[in-house]
C-alpha cells in the first residue's frame, strides 16, 4: 500500500507467489498444537486476547498440549479487540524476561496481529512504531520474528496465515499496517471446533470481514484476471451459503469449518495473487475503529456497500458482473445501472440479515469528525498525489462523500 502505484489496465501476467505457512486444518486438530511448537522451540509466549478461551476450555487445551510436548509456557493476556502497540510491547517484554524462543497466537485476528508484533519485537531495534507507516520519512520493516504459531478462534481475518499486522497507537489514535515475510507464521492450527462458542454478532462481523477481503481485490485490482474472479466469486458465494446457518446455529460444526476455511483462503495471498489491489474500504474503516473501538467487521459492513455505490461509478462493468454472478440478476446491457443498484442493495440486505450495522449510527457514529476519518485514512495510505489507492483513487473529500452517504 503506502506510495505504490497501481495498474489499472489489463497486462500479461507476472507475479510471484509465496506462501511458507504450514496449515493444519479440522476438528480437534488443536491436540497437535504441543508438537507443532516443539518443532520450533520450548518455551512459549502464549499470547491471548479478552479471556473467552479460557471460558470456553481452548486455553486449558492449549496448555495441556503444549506441556505433554515439553513446552513450557508464559503468558500474555488481555490483547484488545482492536489491539493497542502498548499491548504489543507489553508482550514483547514478557517474551525477553521469560526467555521465550516461539510465539503462539490463541484467539482471534487481534491476538494473531498482535503477537506477530511481539515475535519482530525480539530482534527490531528503536520504536515498533517505525514499522508502521503514519506519515513519517523513514520506515524500517522488520526482517526477523520469533517462530510465530497461530490459533485462530474465530472466523474472519486470515491472519492465521498471512504476513500483515494491523495495530492502533492509542496516543495518536492511528490505526496502521505492517505486511514483512518474517511475519508469516510457521505453522497455523485451524481447528473449526474452536469457533463454536463465538457470539452471534461476532460470527456475523467475522463472515462480513472474509468477504471484503476479496471484494477489496475483485473490484480494485488489476484488469485481465478472469481465474481470480472466479476464486473470489467462490469465496464470497461460499461464505453467504454458510455463514448465516453459523450465525444461525453455533453449533452447527460442517457451518463453522466452511467458513473457517473461506476465512483462510480469503485472505492466504492465494485469491489476490496477479491482481495487486490495494485495500480503500479496510484503510477507512481502520480509523473509524481507531477512533471508536467498533468491532472491525461492523465497521467493514457500514463502509463497503457505501464505498461500492462510489466505486461503482468509474469501474460499472465489474459491479454488474458482481451483481450477475454473484445474485443471478439479469442486466440489460454490460453497465446497467438498475443491476449494479439491486447487486449492491441485495449485499447490503445479505449484510443486515446476519445482523450486522450498514449505517454509521447503528455504531454510534454521527457526522462529527469525517473530516478527520478522511485525513487520518490518507496519512497511512496514500499515492504520490495524497490520494487512497484503489479504484478509483480518492481524495479526502471523496472519503468524506462515501461515509456521509453511511450516515
Amino acid at each position: 500500500m503506502g506510495n505504490r502505484q497501481y495498474l489499472t489496465r489489463s497486462i500479461d501476467m507476472k507475479f510471484t507467489f509465496h506462501n511458507p505457512t504450514q496449515l493444519i486444518f479440522g476438528a480437534g486438530t488443536i491436540s497437535g498444537l504441543g508438537k507443532a511448537v516443539a518443532a520450533y522451540g520450548n518455551k512459549a509466549l502464549l499470547v491471548t486476547g479478552g479471556g473467552s478461551v479460557k471460558r470456553n476450555g481452548s486455553f486449558d487445551r492449549a496448555v495441556m498440549s503444549l506441556k505433554e510436548a515439553g513446552v513450557s509456557v508464559a503468558e500474555c493476556s488481555g490483547v484488545e479487540p482492536n489491539p493497542r502497540l502498548s499491548t504489543v510491547e507489553r508482550g514483547a517484554e514478557i517474551a525477553r524476561k521469560e526467555g521465550c524462543d516461539v510465539i503462539v497466537a490463541l484467539g482471534g485476528g487481534s491476538t494473531m496481529d498482535a503477537a506477530k508484533v511481539m515475535a519482530a519485537a525480539s530482534f527490531y531495534e528503536g520504536d515498533l512504531w517505525d514499522m508502521f507507516p503514519h506519515g513519517q520519512q523513514n520506515r524500517r520493516l522488520p526482517e526477523r520474528a520469533l517462530p510465530i504459531i497461530t490459533v485462530p478462534t474465530l472466523a474472519a481475518t486470515g491472519s492465521e496465515m498471512n504476513c500483515g499486522s494491523v495495530i492502533t497507537k492509542e496516543e495518536s489514535t492511528l490505526k496502521s499496517f505492517v505486511t514483512a515475510p518474517c511475519l508469516y507464521p510457521k505453522v497455523a492450527i485451524v481447528d473449526p471446533e474452536l469457533t463454536m462458542s463465538v457470539p452471534t454478532n461476532q460470527t456475523a462481523f467475522g463472515v462480513c470481514d472474509l468477504i471484503t477481503h476479496v471484494t477489496e481485490s475483485y473490484f480494485n485490482g488489476v484488469d485481465g484476471t478472469p481465474l481470480q474472479d472466479r476464486f473470489a466469486e467462490g469465496v464470497i458465494m461460499t461464505a453467504m451459503e454458510w455463514g448465516p446457518k453459523a450465525v444461525a446455529n453455533g453449533n452447527d460444526l460442517e457451518a463453522r469449518a466452511q467458513v473457517q476455511w473461506a476465512s483462510v483462503v480469503a485472505l492466504n495471498g492465494w485469491v489476490q495473487v496477479g491482481t495487486f489491489g490495494p485495500y480503500p474500504v479496510h484503510m477507512i474503516e481502520h480509523v473509524l475503529s481507531a477512533h471508536h473501538d467498533i468491532a472491525h467487521g461492523a465497521g467493514l459492513s457500514i463502509v463497503n456497500p457505501a464505498w461500492m455505490r462510489f466505486a461503482a461509478r468509474t469501474r460499472p462493468a465489474r459491479f454488474v458482473q458482481f451483481a450477475e454472478r454473484i445474485f443471478g440478476i439479469s442486466p440489460k446491457h454490460p453497465e446497467d445501472p438498475d443491476a449494479i443498484a439491486e447487486g449492491i442493495d441485495r449485499f447490503e440486505e445479505f449484510l443486515r440479515s446476519i445482523g450486522c450495522p450498514t449505517k454509521l449510527y447503528e455504531a454510534g457514529i454521527g457526522d462529527t469528525l469525517l473530516t478527520r476519518y478522511a485525513e487520518d485514512t490518507v496519512i497511512v495510505a496514500h499515492d504520490a498525489e495524497g490520494r487512497l489507492p484503489g479504484r478509483p483513487a480518492m481524495t479526502k473529500e471523496d472519503i468524506v462523500e462515501v461515509l456521509r452517504s453511511a450516515l
